[in-house]
């Protein structure tokens, strides 16, 4: 049987061609049913407080960067969704003394948007997210204790040097939020044409994927603009640079972080149950997370909400 069209965007794959049954198991999962996916490999985590919540986040910075040195150097790589993290970094780095510069710390940036010309954005386009971690986060770090600018990565320049530090750097978590057309990073649902206009491309195929240049789902245009931009979608770019799945896999962990306002409730639940079961899909690229041996889920418990029908 040939798979629907996207309820959203004709001439892509989202979850919304997956088969009713899955996505309506998925639906009916509560938040205590959300902690029984734990399996070795994939772990869930639930927050009460908000406070709990990002200072959590917030510590895997100081953890990954306490345990680099000059000989081993190490990091973390980084989103911009959620942001509300960045700024404790920062306090969290100056209350210890934490010298990063001393520790050989790195970071990479996960992605940057791209202008119409192909070209990643400058520093100082409104949206950057190199801009939105300088600004929130390391011009706030004591410059006695700063991280060196050259241990500062974003996908903004050279994309094959970008991708290599992942061989020479270790990267010890990649931590990131999950968009409503769940992905992470900008490794969104492949556009449905040529050789996979009838099935999304097998997942081998999307593993290969290396950092790049990638055009972006509809959805997560819109996203951007709800929850950056006070939905102008005008000036959200079509299209960013974005690590990719190969050098995910190079990371010792993938931590994804569910505040409740980037997904909404049944995308929090469908990404879990799928990872959690070994559904893997590229139609959902958060799925292909099933494979990686250390993906750990933080939920805020009262952003979890319900998949129940309530009108507004």
């Amino acid at each position: 049987m040939a798979r629907p069209l996207s309820k959203v965007a004709a001439d892509w794959w989202d979850y919304t061609t997956l088969d009713e049954g899955l996505l309506a198991d998925a639906a009916r999962l509560t938040i205590d049913d959300l902690h029984q996916l734990d399996r070795p490999g994939f772990r869930v985590r639930i927050f009460n407080t908000l406070e709990e919540f990002y200072c959590a986040q917030a510590l895997e910075y100081i953890d990954a960067w306490r345990q680099s040195t000059p000989d081993n150097p190490a990091g973390i790589c980084g989103p911009i969704g959620p942001t509300e993290q960045l700024p404790l970094v920062a306090r969290m780095v100056n209350a210890l003394g934490l010298d990063l510069g001393k520790h050989e710390a790195h970071f990479w940036g996960m992605d940057e948007w791209v202008n119409d010309d192909g070209v990643p954005v400058d520093a100082d386009f409104p949206l950057s997210f190199e801009k939105a971690d300088r600004e929130l986060c390391f011009n706030r770090i004591d410059p006695k204790l700063s991280i060196p600018d050259g241990n500062l990565h974003f996908p903004s320049g050279d994309l094959e040097a970008y991708s290599d530090s992942y061989d020479s750097i270790r990267c010890v978590v990649m931590q990131g939020g999950q968009g409503e057309v769940k992905h992470w990073a900008f490794n969104d649902p492949p556009q449905r044409q040529g050789e996979f206009r009838d099935e999304p491309p097998p997942a081998d195929w999307y593993r290969a994927l290396g950092t790049r240049v990638t055009d972006l789902h509809p959805m997560t245009i819109i996203q951007n603009a709800r929850t950056s931009g006070g939905g102008y979608v005008p000036q959200v770019p079509t299209r960013a640079c974005t690590v990719g799945p190969r050098e995910t896999w190079k990371a010792q962990r993938v931590s994804i972080w569910h505040p409740g306002h980037h997904d909404n409730p049944f995308g929090m639940r469908l990404s879990a149950f799928m990872i959690s079961k070994g559904i893997i899909d590229t139609a959902v690229p958060m799925s292909l997370l099933a494979d990686h041996p250390d993906v750990v889920f933080s939920y805020f418990r009262h952003g979890v909400g319900s998949v129940d029908v309530q009108m507004h």
